[in-house]
């Protein structure tokens, strides 16, 4: 069955070029999930036409505000707006970390409680996890250590995803898109160094490593935007919506 997936944000942390920040959703053969939630994640998902209560799953790859913020939302909404179950895998001290956004965010919020149920998963680097119908794993990644980054790996249906989320390349990050149908991969700028992230020498310089059918860049800054002509990887944006 096929797997749809719609790179509902596509932008970096500054919205370079107009673009939300992270949100990858994914139709599978069971259930809807998102990759990442940026800051901006609800308004995106609002313009196109896409209700967040129809989200069973979002995975998180680590705790930058322009990739978990709009968690946040989706799990403190009142029922007016959700009413469905939802679960929420990412990294280590997830739930803990997640509402010290929340409270940083919205003061005073931690006296409201969802009234519907959150299921948190802290996704353990190496270990397969059960995430509903998926199976996910997550792989080290080199990133600010702060926010706990991984690289994702997620089995939907007969199908592979990788995500490098934000990361310097290593072997780990090397892992989630080995035989992926898709891999998505930060290509932040086109030729600065930019300690934490991929920018594009090191993309073409590791594509005989990916091992993955299909590749697509993402989170790019104003300077990648700009040469999105010029590579022949293809580039995400907004909206855009590709099958496997």
């Amino acid at each position: 069955m096929p797997v749809t997936v719609r790179f509902v944000g596509s932008g970096d942390s500054f919205g370079s070029g107009g673009r939300f920040q992270t949100c990858i959703l994914v139709d599978g053969p069971r259930c809807r999930f998102a990759i990442d939630l940026g800051t901006s994640s609800l308004i995106a998902l609002a313009q196109q036409g896409i209700a967040h209560n129809s989200i069973d799953a979002i995975l998180l790859t680590h705790l930058h505000g322009d990739h978990c913020a709009a968690s946040r939302s989706c799990c403190w909404t009142r029922c007016s707006l959700r009413d469905r179950p939802l679960t929420v895998a990412g990294p280590r001290n997830l739930e803990r970390r997640m509402g010290n956004i929340r409270e940083a965010l919205f003061p005073g919020s931690h006296v409201m409680t969802p009234k519907f149920a959150v299921d948190w998963i802290e996704l353990e680097p190496g270990r397969l996890h059960e995430v509903l119908d998926l199976r996910v794993t997550a792989q080290s990644a080199r990133h600010t250590e702060e926010t706990n980054p991984t690289a994702l790996r997620v089995e939907v249906g007969d199908r592979v995803i990788g995500y490098t989320g934000d990361t310097e390349w290593t072997d780990d990050v090397a892992k989630v898109a080995r035989g992926a149908d898709l891999l998505i991969a930060e290509g932040y700028f086109y030729d600065k160094p930019i300690k934490w992230h991929l920018n594009y020498p090191v993309i073409a310089a590791h594509r005989g490593d990916f091992g993955a059918k299909r590749v697509i860049l993402t989170h790019m800054s104003k300077e990648m935007l700009a040469q999105t002509g010029n590579v022949p990887e293809e580039c995400a944006s907004d909206g855009l919506v590709v099958t496997l």
